[in-house]
C-alpha cells in the first residue's frame, strides 16, 4: 500500500495506484456521479458501529447514534436496523430518525431550544428521553405534557463545568457555554419536575463536547453526575440511567484516540464504585461511527502560481466542507491516481467560493495536473450535514459502497433546486 493510503480510513485503500472505498475504484463513481461527490463505506460504518456494540456488550447500557454528524436517511436506516438508539436535536431529525425505521423509545432528544411543537412530536412518538436543558424548558415541557394528557419523560442535562480539552466551538461542558443546567439547580428543577403528574425524571445527561482524545474528562464529568444522582435518589427521585453524551474523537492525523473498551469499562467501574450498579448508561457517539466511513472527492480545476504559492483551485468549496475554515480542521488530502511522472509540490487546497476562507489544506504535498481528482479523508462527520448553498451552489451527491457495489443515496441538487422554495414578486 502506497505511503499516500489514508491514515485513518483502513475501508479506503490504493491498488495499483487507483484509491478505492473497499472493491469500488473512486474514479469510477465521481466519473458517473460528477464531482464533488460524497463517497461512504458500509464496511466502514458497521465496523465502527461493532466497536462500540462490543464495548457495551457486557453491561446495561445503550448506543445512540448522534446523527447530527451524519443525517442520511440511508446511513440512519443501517444503524436502525443494527440496532442503534439515535440521539437528535430538533423536530427535523426526529422526523428522519422515525421514517428510517428507528425505534422512538431508543431516542433521546437534546437541544437548548426545543419549540413547542417539537417537544409535542417527541411526546406523541414516545421517545426515551428529552435531555432538558433549562428549567425553563422544563416548564414548558411540563405545559405541553399536560396539555396533550400524555408522559413526557426526561433528563436533566448538567453542565458539569469540565475542560474538554478540545477546540473551543465544540466544548460544550463549561460554565460559559450555553449547555445544561448548572449544578446548583438541578434539585431545584427535580422538585419541579415531581409535582407534575405528567413528567417523569429518569435520568442526568451531560456532553462535554467533541472530538476528545482522553478518557480523564468523561470519568470527571461522570464523578459529578454521580454525586448528583445518589442525592437525588435519596431524595426519592427514580433515576434510573445516566448519559455521558458523546464526543469520543477519531483519528484525522496523528491523533491517540480512546481505546472503546477501556472507556465504557472504566465508566461502569465508577458506578460500581458510587454503589450505582443498577443505573442504565447511555452513550451518544457520532463522529466516532461516522467521521472516518467518508470521504469527499473534488476534481482540480486550476493550478494557479502567486509569489511563492502554490494553489490547487477544486471545485469542492467552503459550502461542501466547512470543518477547516470554521475550526482550523486538518482532513488528509490525497490524489485518487497516483502519479509518479509528476513532480511533488506543496499546494493550498482552495475552493471556487468568494471567500478567502474558503479553503480545503494549506501545505499539502502532491504530485497533481489539472483534471486530476483529489479525496478529502475523514469527510463522513459534519461534512454533507453542514453543507450549505451558498454561492448559489447546488449540494452535491452521496453515494454508498457495500464491498463491489454502490448505491446513489442522495442526488445532486439541480441549480432549479436552489430557488424551488422562492417565490418572485
Amino acid at each position: 500500500m502506497s505511503e499516500l493510503s489514508p491514515v485513518s480510513a483502513p475501508f479506503f485503500h490504493y491498488e495499483k495506484g487507483e484509491l478505492y472505498a473497499e472493491n469500488v475504484a473512486l474514479l469510477q463513481l465521481v466519473q458517473e456521479f460528477g464531482s464533488p461527490l460524497y463517497v461512504y463505506s458500509r464496511a466502514a460504518l458497521q465496523s465502527a458501529w461493532s466497536k462500540w456494540e462490543e464495548a457495551v456488550k457486557p453491561y446495561r447500557a445503550m448506543v445512540c447514534y448522534g446523527m447530527k454528524a451524519n443525517s442520511n436517511l440511508a446511513i440512519l436506516q443501517m444503524f436502525a436496523r443494527l440496532g442503534a438508539g439515535f440521539d437528535i436535536v430538533s423536530g427535523g431529525e426526529l422526523e428522519r430518525c422515525l421514517k428510517a425505521g428507528a425505534d422512538p423509545k431508543k431516542i433521546v432528544f437534546s437541544g437548548v431550544g426545543k419549540q413547542d411543537w417539537e417537544i409535542k412530536k417527541g411526546i406523541e412518538a414516545g421517545i426515551f428521553s428529552f435531555n432538558v436543558e433549562s428549567i425553563s424548558e422544563l416548564k414548558n415541557i411540563i405545559k405541553v405534557a399536560t396539555e396533550l394528557r400524555q408522559k413526557a419523560y426526561i433528563s436533566f442535562r448538567v453542565n458539569p463545568d469540565v475542560d474538554a480539552k478540545t477546540h473551543p466551538y465544540i466544548s460544550t461542558g463549561l460554565k460559559e457555554n450555553k449547555f445544561g443546567i448548572d449544578l446548583a439547580y438541578i434539585e431545584e428543577a427535580a422538585q419541579i419536575a415531581s409535582a407534575s403528574e405528567f413528567v417523569v425524571l429518569k435520568g442526568l445527561d451531560c456532553h462535554i463536547g467533541s472530538q476528545i482524545t482522553e478518557i480523564d474528562p468523561f470519568i470527571h464529568a461522570l464523578e459529578r453526575l454521580c454525586v448528583l444522582v445518589k442525592k437525588l435518589k435519596a431524595k426519592g427521585h427514580p433515576i434510573s440511567h445516566i448519559d455521558l453524551g458523546g464526543g469520543v474523537g477519531i483519528r484525522y492525523q496523528d491523533e491517540t484516540v480512546i481505546n472503546l473498551n477501556d472507556y465504557v469499562s472504566l465508566a461502569f467501574s465508577v458506578l460500581s464504585q458510587q454503589g450505582l450498579d443498577d443505573v442504565q448508561m447511555v452513550f451518544e457517539p457520532g463522529r466516532s461511527l461516522v467521521g472516518n466511513a467518508g470521504v469527499l472527492l473534488t476534481q482540480v480545476q486550476y493550478i494557479k502560481q502567486t509569489g511563492e504559492y502554490e494553489f490547487a483551485i477544486v471545485d469542492a468549496a467552503m459550502n461542501d466542507l466547512i470543518r477547516p475554515t470554521l475550526y482550523d480542521a486538518y482532513h488528509q488530502i490525497i490524489p485518487l491516481v497516483q502519479k509518479e511522472h509528476i513532480a511533488t509540490k506543496v499546494y493550498d487546497v482552495v475552493g471556487p467560493v468568494c471567500e478567502t476562507g474558503d479553503w480545503l489544506g494549506k501545505k499539502r504535498p502532491l504530485a497533481i495536473e489539472e483534471k486530476d481528482y483529489l479525496a478529502v479523508v475523514s469527510a463522513g462527520a459534519y461534512g454533507f450535514t453542514m453543507s450549505s448553498q451558498y454561492n448559489s451552489r447546488p449540494r452535491v451527491a452521496e453515494v454508498l459502497v457495500d464491498n463491489d457495489q454502490y448505491h446513489l443515496i442522495r442526488r445532486r441538487e439541480t441549480l432549479a433546486d436552489l430557488y424551488a422554495q422562492e417565490v418572485m414578486l
